[in-house]
């Protein structure tokens, strides 16, 4: 029996890195009578034929998944920006962020360009939340070595608004990639002609990056919604002051004596940061958790 990692699924077929090896593997009908579909990213055993053929027996217990890009235990999410053209809404970044640390996720953000634009605006912006923000050039290579530090042993997926650099800087961490700037790379199978799939792409040291450089960002629509009552949870810099409010049930928008609210007027938040709560907020107040779990 072997253990690996799915680096790729295509066309029912599942691709397991076991140190060296690739080995192709179907499911197990055990799996599927589990109703349990194996996704990029999963660690699992497998058995093999006399022909080298293998079979997923099992699958390990999940830190997250994903429906699209259809892919299991992320380790980290990587919003590129920039405030070079496109000049990056943050908005955006904290859509993301929320659904990276409600799923576990590490976040760390990009600044890419800064050899067009020094800005403070996106570092200033993020300073209290806890998320890693490296400043980076593509063209110079500043940043990159930093970057390549904060993604090491990770599984890894790179996002962000088309035009920030994402092909870029994945070209700057491993030439080899040769990824085309501006398009999408037919080397990752997200060409106009080859078949759309999910890959792990292989950094070394146990670092793998999923092949994101062609869309903009993860399908955040397709996650599981963030109900109201958890979404305080999901920007980290609220956390001193959850349970200091007047009201055990406060929702931080309107109510008297709010401690959170009390912070943005300190500027211990960034107002930014509370807007996209408020507008979170009002999106997630859509949801009610009976439907849910339908």
């Amino acid at each position: 029996m072997g253990e690996g990692l799915i680096v790729k699924a295509l066309s029912g077929f599942y691709y397991v890195r076991e140190g060296d090896r690739l080995v192709e593997c179907k499911g197990s009908g055990k799996l599927r009578h589990q109703g349990l579909s194996p996704l990029v990213g999963d660690r699992v055993t497998f058995s093999e034929d006399a022909h080298g053929k293998g079979r997923i027996e099992t699958v390990q217990p999940r830190k997250n998944a994903f429906v699209r890009p259809s892919v299991a235990n992320i380790d980290a999410l990587i919003c590129m920006t920039s405030d070079a053209i496109p000049v990056t809404d943050t908005y955006l970044v904290d859509r993301l962020s929320v659904t990276a640390v409600h799923n576990r996720c590490e976040v760390i953000i990009c600044v890419n360009k800064v050899d067009l634009v020094r800005s403070d605006r996106i570092p200033h912006i993020y300073d209290r939340t806890g998320f890693r923000v490296i400043p980076a050039s593509a063209e110079t290579g500043e940043g990159i070595e930093e970057l390549r530090e904060a993604v090491a042993g990770k599984i890894c997926a790179f996002t962000g608004d088309s035009g920030v650099g994402k092909s870029s800087v994945l070209n700057a961490l491993n030439p080899a990639f040769s990824l085309r700037v501006g398009e999408v790379s037919d080397k990752l199978g997200r060409g106009r002609h080859t078949t759309r799939h999910v890959e792990l792409f292989d950094l070394g040291g146990g670092t793998y990056l999923i092949d994101t450089p062609g869309f903009a960002s993860f399908d955040m629509e397709a996650a599981e919604p963030v109900l109201c009552r958890d979404l305080q949870y999901d920007f980290p810099e609220f956390g001193p002051y959850l349970g200091q409010c007047r009201f055990q049930d406060c929702a931080h928008l309107k109510e008297p004596d709010c401690a959170v609210r009390a912070a943005v007027d300190a500027r211990a938040i960034h107002p930014k940061r509370y807007q996209s709560y408020r507008m979170m907020y009002e999106d997630a107040s859509k949801y009610k958790e009976w439907e849910l779990k339908k």
